[in-house]
């Protein structure tokens, strides 16, 4: 069992990061609307990509060590089992906010947020059950990651995706601020984390 989940672990999230990756080469060719929060056009500039990614990836594979935690077999088979049923639908999740963002796709941090000249409101697809959808996905992956490769990095990995929350809080301000009774509407209608289950069972 282990000896595929975490081949086949490895593979999806690559994939994932490459779909990211490309939505932010697509998302830097396009007109630039409001932005919002300090730093401005940090979000345009190649280098900050670059750096960016040699201060996460560097220390992710420095990382990658085993912790020093000895499980059953049982115990080991049950976190794979566990760790698989967040993992993957996590990076399931976090695909399908990527496809129903579309061209609306881009990055923001926690200094700021910037919207596309055209940019519209996406009300659809995972983001009509919650409002970060892929930042969830980011958490729930970090926390079934934790549970299947058992690393220094994944240890870290898991606690921080809670960070995440600071970017969403800048990103509603900024769509706040840009669509105005729209967004209000859409936050009064839609949770930001978890999905209300008694509407599903309405509809």
């Amino acid at each position: 069992m282990e000896t595929w989940i975490k081949p086949l672990g490895g593979i999806a999230a690559l994939a994932a990061l490459l779909f990211a990756f490309s939505g932010i080469w697509g998302g830097l060719r396009r007109p630039t609307g409001h932005v919002y929060g300090r730093a401005p056009g940090l979000l345009r500039s190649t280098a900050f990509y670059i750096l960016a990614s040699l201060v996460f990836f560097i220390p992710c594979i420095l990382l990658w060590r085993p912790l020093p935690v000895t499980l059953s077999p049982q115990l080991q088979t049950l976190a794979l089992v566990i760790g698989s049923l967040l993992y993957f639908p996590g990076l399931g999740l976090y695909v399908w906010g990527r496809l129903a963002l579309g061209r609306m796709y881009f990055v923001s941090t926690a200094l700021g947020a910037e919207l596309f000249a055209d940019h519209q409101l996406v009300t659809h697809g995972p983001y009509a059950a919650v409002r970060h959808p892929m930042y969830l996905a980011c958490i729930l992956a970090a926390l079934g990651g934790l549970l299947i490769y058992q690393t220094w990095t994944m240890a870290l990995l898991a606690p921080g995706s809670l960070m995440l929350a600071l970017r969403a809080r800048r990103e509603e301000q900024a769509l706040s601020a840009q669509f105005g009774p729209a967004w209000q509407e859409y936050a009064h209608q839609v949770p930001a984390w978890l999905p209300r289950l008694r509407r599903f069972k309405q509809e």
